[in-house]
């Protein structure tokens, strides 16, 4: 996990620069890099530990760290980090995806003010599930049936790349390329998202946010 908080810090103190408000990070007026890289005081209600102490337990180590790590990503293409968030719920890797669902599988949902993250935890649907309501909804030979059940499985029910790669026959590589370009064509184009909620439906996920 402590790799996703870096990259995520990273991420969005960079996020002024990508949108070109601003050429580097510390010239953002509401930013607050400056205090988590030492460049300048850190308010009273700003909390910057966490995230240096994965860089060193000296402050000050740390935020050199930090601002070369920051200045790292303006170097190279970075991802963002929230791509990786399986079932609308948990950010982190599969190892720890798989450790939370082993720990919770079998147990009964006691409290459904959180349904989308219960829901997950409490079962999810196999793959030949997912196959099926897809199919159900899209037929077994539309074209969209394969990219619909790869990012079922994997963004939304929360299924490890090796898990996904060998029920589709797939290179783990093709497998996640095809989930983040299907994700970002389902963010933007309406027809997509519909279908996706009556898969969800069929497999009664109807509250998993989309």
């Amino acid at each position: 996990m402590e790799s996703y908080c870096q990259e995520l810090s990273r991420y969005i103190h960079l996020n002024p620069v990508r949108a070109e408000m601003v050429e580097a990070p510390e010239d953002h007026p509401w930013s607050s890099y400056g205090a988590y890289a030492g460049l300048k005081r850190k308010p009273f209600w700003l909390t910057t530990s966490l995230i240096l102490s994965y860089f060193s337990p000296e402050e000050a180590v740390a935020q050199k760290s930090y601002r070369e790590f920051v200045k790292e990503g303006l170097q190279i293409p970075i991802r963002n980090p929230l791509e990786e968030v399986y079932a609308s719920t948990f950010l982190g890797s599969e190892g720890f995806i798989d450790r939370i669902w082993k720990k919770r599988r079998g147990q009964t949902v006691q409290d459904s003010r959180n349904m989308s993250a219960l829901k997950f935890l409490a079962g999810k649907p196999s793959l030949n599930a997912i196959k099926e309501a897809v199919e159900r909804v899209l037929g077994s030979s539309d074209r969209l049936s394969r990219k619909f059940g790869l990012y079922v499985s994997r963004q939304k029910c929360g299924y490890a790349l090796r898990e996904v790669k060998s029920f589709y026959g797939m290179k783990e590589a093709a497998v996640s390329q095809a989930v983040g370009r299907f994700r970002r064509a389902i963010l933007v184009t309406s027809s997509l998202k519909k279908k996706l909620q009556q898969i969800l439906n069929e497999l009664e996920l109807s509250n998993v946010e989309t």
